[in-house]
């Protein structure tokens, strides 16, 4: 799956500075209302927040995927948000988190949820691609990485 098909441009964030677990969510799931304008932000923060507490979303490596499902959604909104500092995310490895890839998925599409976790997951496994992500220094730059490494 290329990530630069399931997050638009206007959906990739870069050097945005946020200091708490909450307040990014907040920050994700006000930029996710944006492109369901039916939703209610707080649905979508609430979706978002339930997800993390049966457990962090955290990965490792400084990297986080939180994600939540939304009624009455069609299709899969993802967002890339790279922090300017690392934050407290409770992950698995008890690094703090800078790059955030956030999905909002309909409820009930659990395999094509699962599928598209693991495409980001791998994704996110390449060290080289993760180092671009943090040295994106604006929003188009950050994109221009996406592209870059879905070729």
């Amino acid at each position: 799956m290329k990530l630069s098909t399931l997050i638009s441009e206007d959906c990739s964030k870069a050097a945005v500075l946020f200091n708490s677990k909450k307040r990014i969510l907040q920050y994700i799931s006000e930029l996710a209302q944006e492109k369901i304008p039916n939703a209610n932000q707080h649905d979508i923060l609430e979706a978002l927040l339930n997800r993390e507490k049966l457990g962090s979303t955290g990965i490792g490596k400084g990297i986080a995927i939180p994600h939540g499902r939304l009624a009455g959604l069609d299709n899969i909104i993802a967002i890339l948000l790279v922090n300017q500092q690392p934050i407290p995310f409770d992950a698995y490895d008890d690094r703090n988190v800078d790059i955030f890839v956030s999905l909002i998925v309909p409820e009930g599409g659990n395999k094509q949820h699962l599928e598209t976790l693991a495409s980001i997951a791998g994704k996110l496994n390449d060290k080289h691609f993760c180092k671009r992500l943090r040295q994106a220094s604006n929003d188009h730059e950050l994109y221009q990485v996406l592209v870059e490494f879905d070729k």
